[in-house]
């Protein structure tokens, strides 16, 4: 398995690293790995095909209108 030397690392960067593979119960050399995954594995988004699911999804529910008195009432009876 190679091995990577990373040099020159800002302190407050490090410190973030640091404190992130804690919170995951990881070492350090793991979390930088787990992140360097994560960043290279991003997919990029069809943004037309987004948009057109996005659109039929919002064709299949039915209107909902409200008037001001009733989002008034909501809003002074607060939401779960």
């Amino acid at each position: 398995m190679p091995t990577l030397t990373i040099k020159g690392i800002p302190d407050t960067l490090y410190r973030r690293l640091k404190s992130r593979a804690e919170e995951h119960r990881r070492s350090l050399n793991s979390e930088v790995i787990v992140c360097l995954e994560q960043s290279l594995n991003v997919q990029r988004i069809d943004v037309e095909d987004f948009l057109k699911r996005a659109r039929m999804l919002r064709r299949r529910l039915e209107p909902v209108y409200l008037r001001d008195r009733e989002l008034n009432a909501a809003k002074r009876a607060g939401r779960p």
